[in-house]
């Protein structure tokens, strides 16, 4: 890991010198190096503290010892670099009638809890941009993920599971309409997959054949007002041959909606989004599927169900330049299945019937360096999964984190 990042630096290093050569070709650098010191009130591990904990999804369950004490009532404590940040942006000269630009970013976040601390690619695409079209190739944001909107927490989750997450291999067109700008994705999973019988791969949608897809709107309301909607539709094939060692083709379709309201007036900025989703484990929401029976019993097909989750978030924080509050908000709903389970379950909180989060902070800034304070309460009612995949008898547990951040932005 290290050989390669050492190899990144220096293939960075040979473009800059490039930039000087007159050619119109260049990149730019920037980033920024973070540092996170938390503690939680309760630990977090079933519910996928990603890289140590500094991913945050939400608390575990109650389990109780042999003196009936709650063991997932301990509390922890961590301290984290693995955010710090390099980007940089490609400019180069135009072709096919178009200005050309590329994005090159990445962290030393990891690929899994294995690899915390490696240097794994965030971001990496290019772009063709006409008088009204753009053309995006490469690797960056998932359509549902509110780009242009989302949360400002300190936190690296960024509002998670409540708001849509993830980065995706795709192709994207844009079109610029005047009032209204319109994009279509084609896409695949790396990072951020879908779950099955052999655990999180991104061979479930590779093996449907077929990319998954996204129409994206976004719509300017006045100067200050903005809105997105759009909707996503995916297709996974869970099995290649069945238990008895037949070719399964059997595939399950998934569709997601999503619309968000970003507003900037004088002392506040604010978002607000709602999301539903079928299936939503690869944007680390709550929610997946299950085998609701079998079609072909000598051959041992099944057939599936997906799962669906509806969740909403408002992000608000004030404009100042040296000291900005703000506070997050989300609460996420386990919405039940399509049709009745009776076999496996692939799904992230399938014992859970809902989320709510409650997250205020500071921020105080001069120059390039900043120093942060958040407090991130969040609860999770476990229950008993039903046949219907919705969650009864639910009861509460809640995580407060305290969050220090120091970030210098270069």
């Amino acid at each position: 890991m290290k050989k390669i990042f050492v190899f990144a630096i220096l293939v960075m290093s040979m473009f800059a010198s490039i930039a000087q050569d007159g050619s119109g070709f260049g990149i730019k650098f920037s980033g920024f190096v973070k540092t996170d010191a938390f503690y939680d009130t309760r630990q977090s591990s079933a519910g996928l503290g990603i890289r140590e904990g500094h991913f945050y999804l939400y608390p575990d369950n109650v389990v109780y010892d042999a003196d009936s004490n709650d063991v997932n009532a301990i509390p922890s404590f961590n301290i984290l670099g693995i955010q710090t940040r390099l980007k940089g942006d490609i400019t180069g000269p135009d072709a096919f009638g178009a200005k050309t630009s590329g994005v090159i970013e990445a962290e030393f976040f990891g690929t899994s809890n294995a690899d915390v601390n490696g240097f794994r690619l965030r971001h990496a695409y290019t772009k063709l941009n006409w008088a009204k079209t753009e053309l995006l190739v490469g690797q960056t944001w998932h359509a549902m993920f509110p780009a242009e909107a989302f949360p400002g927490t300190l936190s690296f989750n960024t509002g998670v599971p409540f708001c849509p997450f993830s980065r995706n291999p795709q192709i994207k067109v844009t079109r610029d309409f005047g009032k209204i700008k319109s994009s279509v994705i084609l896409y695949s999973q790396r990072d951020f997959t879908s779950t099955g019988p052999a655990g999180s791969s991104s061979n479930y949608l590779r093996n449907s054949s077929i990319p998954g897809a996204s129409l994206r709107f976004v719509i300017p309301a006045g100067e200050k007002f903005q809105v997105g909607l759009g909707g996503d539709y995916k297709t996974l094939r869970p099995r290649l041959v069945s238990d008895s060692s037949y070719i399964d083709a059997t595939t399950l379709g998934s569709y997601g909606g999503f619309l968000w309201l970003k507003g900037k007036t004088k002392p506040v900025t604010f978002s607000l989004m709602g999301i539903y989703a079928q299936n939503a484990t690869d944007l680390m929401m709550i929610g997946g599927y299950a085998v609701s029976g079998i079609s072909d019993t000598a051959k041992n097909f099944v057939t599936y169900t997906n799962i669906s989750t509806a969740a909403v978030w408002l992000d608000v924080t004030t404009n100042g330049p040296k000291v900005k509050f703000g506070l997050f908000g989300g609460f996420s709903k386990n919405m039940g299945a399509d049709a009745n389970i009776a076999g496996a379950v692939y799904s992230r909180g399938a014992n859970i019937d809902q989320l709510m989060r409650i997250s205020p902070r500071v921020l105080f800034t001069r120059e390039k360096m900043t120093f942060g304070a958040e407090m991130e309460m969040t609860t999770a009612a476990y229950g008993t999964t039903q046949v219907d995949g919705t969650v009864s008898n639910a009861s509460n547990v809640t995580n407060i984190r305290l969050l220090l951040s120091a970030v210098y932005k270069f």
